[in-house]
């Protein structure tokens, strides 16, 4: 496999297929600094094109021979253990040479840090606030429901998703005490660097010990060792790490935050009984009224988002008004792929229940949209916004309409001929005014991108029942509208339609409103 590796993720795609192995994804670039058993790809989905990442675990590697147990232990937890701070199992190949897991397309979290380096010291540490609370509600989840241990908690364990949330992986020695072979007890020291995350019963004892302690003993102090790490990448391991393992010093603090630093030293206790749960450590940072050592969680901005954004459906409309103000006025601050891939597409979701929060929501998408590529904007922007078309809630189409100006020209032809039009032209026929009104405003930034079968017939259809219409500012706008069209319409269409359109136009008395739009 290292032969394969050397002529590039191509070259192992196809010979990976000529041996037979049929992959439901394409191997794309090797991902650099996966510190890991595992060789890391970034690939595509064959089924949709969809980005996804590839673990590959090589059984051939002569120094795998010893890991091959901790490989089949990780694939067989990732495929059973799902929660939405886990790493997302999708697929699996196996052979005889190989072990090819599919995940959600994620990098490593030492690249992460290195970006994220260079940022301000208060955009930092709202993130890694953030990924450590998503890390404790993970560790949480296994320790308590799972009832297990997850024994490899370090940054090689932790992979960022596309929206930059932190994901938990790393599962090689996950064990439950209940389990037939658990792993952790008996092949705990080999996985690679494991002794520089390992608690102090371990080093003194070995990993055996774990098994009669508290089930979450051993992350409990890796949680404590990352926090260290992930604040502090440039200082050594605490001393507390060595014997006789003193408590840390505020002088070894550095840049943890001063209202976290209580729960750190708390998670080193050396004293597996007395030491703070992921669960007491989540509980305490989460905790409303924040007092000294706590609530450094609920304070997090990017928690407080995610939790609303979470929770928009339950929420009250005092709420919900509140969080969309928040989105409005913090738009810029946010990191764009937080706001590319966790805010927009709960935007887009929330958007579904319809109601007043549509008219607030829609310019928003719009919004945290201008920073996407192009080549997304369809996935991201455009296509929850045309599904939209089809909702039956007045709110969400009044708001669709009214910012139809904003995006209108990043719609192809194609969409708009066989998804929009379907959807607006009910409008015409709409029994409130005002989306009959937006409806034939909104024509005529679409227009263009009409086919002439809807400009020479159907679109004529609804305005020539239009000119009808009880209201004086619709006939106005549709008039006008009509002159407007003029020159796109075929030569027989102006001589049958335009004529007439203004003669009729001409013999209703009305109250000039004016074109709105």
């Amino acid at each position: 496999m290292d032969y394969l590796r050397n002529l590039g993720s191509a070259a192992v795609s196809t010979l990976v297929q000529k041996s037979g192995i049929n992959l439901p994804f394409t191997l794309g670039p090797k991902v650099a600094s996966c510190e890991t058993l595992w060789v890391l790809y970034d690939a595509t989905k064959r089924d949709d094109g969809s980005p996804v990442s590839v673990f590959e675990y090589d059984f051939v590697h002569p120094l795998n021979k010893s890991t091959i147990p901790l490989a089949k232990n990780a694939l067989r937890k990732l495929r059973t253990i799902r929660h939405p701070d886990v790493l997302k199992f999708m697929d699996v190949v196996e052979s005889e040479s190989a072990i090819l897991i599919m995940t959600e397309r994620v990098r490593p979290l030492s690249t992460a840090l290195q970006a994220w380096a260079s940022k301000s010291q208060q955009e930092r540490q709202d993130w890694l606030l953030w990924g450590l609370h998503r890390i404790s509600v993970a560790l949480s989840f296994i320790n308590d429901s799972v009832a297990s241990t997850h024994g490899n908690v370090r940054p090689s364990a932790i992979f960022i998703s596309p929206s930059g949330e932190w994901k938990l992986g790393g599962f090689e020695v996950l064990s439950n005490p209940k389990d037939d072979n658990p792993v952790l007890y008996t092949m705990g020291g080999m996985l690679p660097g494991s002794m520089s995350s390992a608690s102090p019963e371990v080093k003194k004892s070995g990993w055996s010990i774990l098994k009669d302690g508290p089930i979450s003993a051993a992350d409990s102090y890796a949680l404590g060792l990352l926090l260290h790490t992930v604040f502090n990448p440039t200082h050594p391991p605490p001393e507390t790490t060595e014997p006789p393992h003193p408590p840390p010093q505020h002088s070894s603090r550095g840049s943890i935050p001063p209202s976290v630093f209580p729960s750190f030293k708390k998670l080193l206790n050396p004293n597996p009984k007395g030491r703070m749960t992921p669960k007491t450590f989540l509980e305490t940072g989460m905790a409303e009224t924040a007092g000294e050592g706590s609530g450094f969680f609920s304070s997090n901005r990017l928690v407080k988002v995610c939790a609303g954004l979470d929770n928009f459906s339950l929420s009250s409309e005092a709420e919900k008004a509140t969080l969309l103000r928040t989105l409005k006025e913090s738009a810029s601050s946010f990191p764009p792929e937080f706001a590319s891939f966790r805010i927009l597409p709960s935007l887009a979701t929330a958007l579904e229940y319809g109601g007043a929060s549509a008219t607030t929501i829609v310019p928003l998408v719009l919004q945290f949209g201008t920073n996407i590529p192009h080549d997304e904007y369809m996935n991201i922007i455009l296509g929850p916004l045309v599904r939209l078309f089809s909702s039956p809630d007045r709110g969400t189409r009044m708001a669709l309409l009214d910012n139809l100006a904003e995006y209108a020209d990043k719609l192809d032809k194609k969409t708009v001929v066989d998804k929009v039009w379907p959807n607006i032209q009910s409008g015409f026929t709409d029994t409130v005014p005002v989306i009959r009104e937006a409806t034939i405003r909104a024509i005529v930034v679409l227009s263009p991108k009409l086919s002439d079968r809807i400009l020479n017939n159907d679109l004529l259809r609804h305005l020539a029942r239009l000119q009808s219409d009880p209201e004086a500012s619709i006939r106005t706008n549709t008039c006008i509208l009509i002159g407007r069209l003029g020159p796109t319409l075929g030569y027989n269409t102006k001589q049958k339609v335009l004529v007439p359109a203004f003669s009729k136009a001409l013999k209703i008395l009305f109250c000039m409103h004016g074109w709105r739009g």
